[in-house]
């Protein structure tokens, strides 16, 4: 029996659509999702004329095994893509793709069921437009789509981004009959207009449309709006389930939770954690993995070491989400909770790598990052792109620029997180002229700029005082890629101008601003005047400054010396006075070094610093050379400044 003839035998069986009713409900872990037993026999169905192909080219003995003895066992494996351990198995090549088609373009008649299977198959190869051009090649050749069918049209829909190639896909449903009474094209059509529509109108027309809600329902219409970066909303349909009593899935659960930690509302989190526990679905690991992220993003530190101590399970995404929380929350700890994931028999991934990479370097502990560095080229990971980018972040901000580059210039790939690295490295640095060069190799490349990257290339001028550089990105950035300078740009365009000294410029800029400027942006050029000595530009930023009542204890403390260098004692008593009245402090100013594998930190004014005596003893030496100094030198370069700032 040839290969045709063993497809032929395939797609036959699948068409018998097989007994289900021994099939358990399994995870599915392409999707996420738990497919029941009627979407179980639809991905059988649609799919194993497409996908068995593979194993017919491949292995036609086993394949006429596989069917003329009707192995359900090993049909599911090849048909849905998962291994008996639940895993994912070999994924569809391009060449496997290529043959199916050809194997389909030599069968002489084909039904509904392998026109599907042929739209699906380019579906899970992402060949959106592929797909989309085999349905009406279906139509021209007679066969009628099914739900099944319009359900895979849609998602190709949706992977191109085709609104009206999906509302074409919507008409046909409705011709055939098929919405609203087919749970495949209701979701598929929901998920479609959520990501082709400019709001979710359409789709909330189609929820509204659907008689009977179920969990996937209500969870593709919550998805639909947080995929948007609309939590509101998401969290608006989330409530309105419970209020309707909708069915609930441990899917809805963590959307809601991912929900609440993107915009920081631990409360709601907190109202949807207990929800989890009541509706029985604390066991859920995916879901308390979920809520522990949501206390980690709403800085939340006691609500995640308690649920992390309860969990009586855990896997490496409950550690890797502990660490990545802690880093931004407190480095230290991150450190220590992947020291403690090892000893408790874990196997870190990337994703841990990356994370506790990215605590070294918020710390500055560059012995402690080499030292994973060596772990991870053990474990054949060195070339991963994410690790690379946070190698390269944690050596520049280790103060190694050198490594940095060299790990950079060694990487088989890099995206644009790759350069941004490299460019901040290089302007935290001073390294400005390196800095230009790299930003101008990589839009050499063809290498889009966004707007971090200009954000980058900014600082790096302006800490190397490279104004002219910098205000030709400033222009590129809005004339040649048109990206809108936000107010994070603007402040590094003032800090560029005001460190050289062109305080006047720089207030310019700030009132041509498109928007009202932020306690930064004063700041930055406060601080610019104080440093040039531009007392009239100083005194009309301490006005609007306060205007804005500041809540920094910095921007008081700015304003406080301004006055004070003027002589205004006055105001600056008043402002001594205002400072002392508001709840926020001046962090006091911290330095630290790194001495074999400890962090040794001093602070101003600290007393209690180990070895004090001798600290205070190299001070003392220290302040004797300077006194040492030729001091007629630097009243020479005072003079010469003051000459050339017109003062």
């Amino acid at each position: 029996m040839g290969r045709f003839e063993l497809a032929q035998k395939a797609v036959a069986l699948a068409e018998k659509r097989l007994p289900v009713d021994y099939w358990p409900e399994y995870y599915d872990t392409r999707t996420g999702k738990f497919i029941g037993k009627q979407a179980r026999m639809y991905q059988t169905w649609t799919i194993a004329g497409f996908l068995t192909s593979k194993m017919l080219l491949k292995d036609p003995e086993m394949a006429s095994r596989l069917f003329w003895e009707e192995d359900y066992e090993l049909l599911d494996i090849c048909v849905c893509g998962l291994s008996k351990t639940g895993r994912k198995s070999i994924p569809l090549g391009k060449g496997s793709l290529q043959k199916a088609r050809v194997l389909f373009d030599e069968m002489p008649h084909r039904n509904v069921v392998t026109w599907t299977a042929m739209i699906t198959g380019n579906n899970s190869c992402n060949h959106y437009k592929s797909a989309w051009n085999v349905f009406p090649q279906m139509l021209r050749d007679g066969a009628q789509p099914n739900d099944f069918t319009i359900s895979a049209v849609l998602k190709a829909c949706k992977g191109l981004k085709a609104l009206l190639c999906g509302q074409l896909a919507h008409a046909l449903a409705i011709k055939v009959g098929v919405q609203g009474s087919s749970i495949y094209v209701d979701n598929a059509l929901m998920d479609m207009y959520a990501t082709c529509c400019a709001t979710m109108n359409h789709a909330k027309m189609v929820f509204e449309d659907i008689t009977t809600k179920t969990d996937v329902c209500w969870t593709t219409f919550i998805t639909g709006y947080t995929h948007r970066g609309d939590a509101y909303g998401g969290l608006r349909v989330f409530c309105q389930m419970f209020l309707e009593e909708g069915a609930l899935s441990p899917f809805s659960f963590s959307i809601a939770a991912r929900a609440c930690a993107s915009i920081g509302w631990c409360f709601l989190g907190k109202q949807v954690h207990a929800a989890v526990v009541k509706h029985g679905f604390e066991s859920n690991l995916p879901v308390k993995n979920s809520i522990l992220d949501m206390y980690c993003k709403c800085h939340s530190v006691s609500g995640a070491k308690q649920l992390f101590s309860e969990m009586s399970h855990k896997d490496t995404i409950t550690w890797n989400t502990l660490i990545a929380g802690f880093e931004a929350l407190d480095s230290r700890v991150s450190l220590c909770i992947f020291s403690q994931m090892v000893s408790e028999g874990f196997s870190p991934d990337c994703f841990s790598f990356t994370s506790v990479l990215g605590a070294c370097a918020n710390l500055a502990v560059l012995y402690c990052g080499q030292q994973l560095h060596g772990v991870i080229v053990h474990k054949g990971l060195d070339n991963n792109l994410e690790i690379s980018n946070a190698l390269i972040y944690m050596y520049a901000k280790g103060g190694n620029i050198a490594y940095s580059h060299k790990i950079f210039s060694k990487m088989p790939c890099t995206n644009l997180v790759s350069w941004t690295s490299m460019m901040i490295g290089y302007g935290d640095h001073g390294y400005g002229k390196e800095a230009v060069e790299l930003f101008d190799e990589m839009v050499g490349l063809g290498i889009k700029p966004d707007r971090m990257m200009f954000m980058a290339i900014l600082s790096a001028c302006s800490h190397a005082g490279l104004v002219e550089e910098g205000l030709r990105y400033f222009r590129l950035m809005t004339n040649c890629y048109h990206i809108a300078p936000d107010i994070v740009i603007y402040g590094c365009v003032v800090d560029l101008l005001g460190r050289v000294g062109k305080v006047k410029e720089a207030y310019q800029l700030i009132e041509s601003m498109p928007f009202e400027p932020d306690e930064s942006i004063w700041a930055t050029l406060l601080g610019a005047c104080k440093l040039h000595k531009q007392s009239r530009v100083a005194k009309l930023a301490a006005l609007r400054a306060l205007d804005m009542k500041p809540i920094k204890a910095g921007t008081y403390a700015l304003l406080s010396n301004i006055y004070a260098a003027e002589g205004d004692w006055d105001d600056f008593a008043s402002l001594k006075k205002l400072r002392r009245s508001i709840k926020n402090k001046s962090d006091s100013g911290r330095s630290w070094i790194e001495l074999k594998d400890q962090v040794c930190s001093f602070v101003v004014g600290d007393r209690f610093v180990s070895s004090n005596k001798e600290v205070c003893e190299v001070l003392k030496l220290l302040i004797l050379h300077i006194k040492d100094v030729d001091m007629d030198n630097v009243h020479d370069l005072e003079d010469k400044n003051d000459h050339l700032n017109g003062s």
